[in-house]
């Protein structure tokens, strides 16, 4: 791959290489329909064997549609403006959602608000597809205004696109599937590892850092809040841990300012924050080692291990170990595990803005192993955590390479048609 500097024409949509065209996409297709429902109050017409796409599909699939939420039945399909789409044809939403695309893999029917366009030879369908994205935004601004954003047929065949030699439009297909497998490989690989250590915490929080292969060796007692090792205690929460309560007005404060919306669900690790200058009322300080815990709709999962000082929102539980015999990063996953998080939910009180306190939840009893045994804990969830951040790190690299990549190929200044692609 190279970038062209040289070798570039003016046309009415901007620079392209020269021996790109300009076309309309009703130029490069065989077919543009829009799609139709059948009634909703005939039931007749539903739950039969032939896939019914809406936008929602489009928005959760991907690049290729492979199955639909709905389906209709043949006497829907007769009885509507439906029709049936064959595949790799382009299904492109034209209502609210405007250019949301992809490729069915399978026949499908589609609603009003997806247009189907079946290319002819001239066009790549997977080119088409990266093409339609990376216009969505200048289709959106072609929206007639109604009640809601859309566009219809007549603006999306009479679009004008540029048009690459069609082993060139492969090459792009090609290259630029190849990172949007890469980041979808590297989702499910996220999603696994997150799997992982929903289960992995269950096991430790049950057993310790005992391997898998030698639980039968451990010897366990019915508690409170489930099955746990023998020889562990239960402790109420507040034996090992205290809330602090310093308020102060930031406006006298030049600090880090954490509030609801920089606490992740599901994570220990603060990734965002603010500054106090950007707050106003009281806050509550926070220190090195300290558990913010969001007492406002608890079962959002929102609990975080401080490692610098700060103030914090008044909606979050400022939770204060006693260091010399519980492990704060212990304590801070503890406060994800299943139990945890049920009691802090029924333990809400309010309808609005349901939360909990720390008077209830100082009651709760935890497993407390020796401290050597809750710092083993912690280094095996902090090594699971660490490999989830890598990935979602590598993910989001590879959406930065995407974007750049679609800019690039579709505008020509890189150019890939001397890649060797089999």
């Amino acid at each position: 791959m190279k970038e062209e500097r040289d070798g570039m024409k003016e046309t009415e949509i901007g620079l392209i290489p020269e021996d790109w065209e300009v076309v309309k996409i009703k130029d490069v297709s065989e077919k543009l329909k829009a799609g139709g429902t059948p009634k909703r109050s005939v039931k007749e017409y539903w739950n039969g064997d032939i896939p019914f796409a809406l936008i929602e599909d489009l928005t959760s699939c991907g690049l290729y549609l492979k199955k639909t939420k709905e389906t209709i039945t043949q006497d829907g399909l007769n009885n509507s403006n439906a029709w049936i789409v064959p595949p790799n044809s382009l299904l492109l939403s034209m209502y609210a959602t405007i250019g949301e695309t992809a490729i069915n893999k399978i026949p499908v029917a589609t609603n009003q608000a997806i247009l189907a366009i079946i290319p002819n030879e001239r066009l790549n369908n997977i080119y088409g597809a990266y093409l339609l994205k990376f216009n969505s935004q200048v289709l959106q601004r072609q929206n007639i205004q109604s009640t809601q954003k859309n566009i219809n047929k007549g603006i999306v065949e009479n679009f004008k696109i540029p048009l690459p030699p069609l082993d060139e439009q492969k090459k792009i297909a090609y290259v630029l599937s190849t990172i949007q497998e890469a980041k979808e490989k590297t989702e499910q690989v996220i999603e696994a590892t997150k799997a992982l250590k929903k289960s992995l915490m269950k096991h430790l929080f049950t057993y310790g850092s005992v391997p898998l292969n030698e639980v039968n060796k451990v010897k366990l007692k019915e508690t409170e809040i489930g099955v746990l090792r023998k020889e562990w205690k239960l402790v109420e929460l507040g034996e090992v841990a205290s809330k602090r309560s310093e308020k102060v007005d930031p406006k006298n404060e030049k600090a880090i300012y954490i509030g609801l919306e920089h606490i992740i669900p599901g994570k220990i690790k603060l990734e965002k924050f603010g500054y106090s200058k950007e707050v106003k009322s009281t806050k509550l300080k926070f220190y090195n080692g300290d558990i913010l815990y969001a007492k406002l709709r608890p079962y959002l999962d929102k609990g975080a291990l401080a490692e610098f000082k700060g103030i914090c929102s008044t909606d979050i539980i400022v939770i204060n170990p006693k260091r010399n015999i519980i492990n704060p990063k212990y304590l801070a996953y503890l406060v994800h595990s299943s139990f945890f998080l049920e009691y802090a939910t029924r333990s809400m009180t309010g309808v609005n803005h349901p939360r909990t306190n720390w008077s209830s939840l100082k009651k709760f009893k935890i497993p407390f192993p020796s401290l050597e045994e809750q710092k083993k804990i912690a280094n095996i969830l902090s090594t699971i955590d660490k490999k989830i951040e890598a990935e979602e790190n590598k993910k989001k690299a590879l959406e930065e390479l995407f974007k750049s990549m679609l800019h690039n190929l579709m505008t020509g200044k890189i150019r890939v048609k001397d890649l060797e692609v089999s």
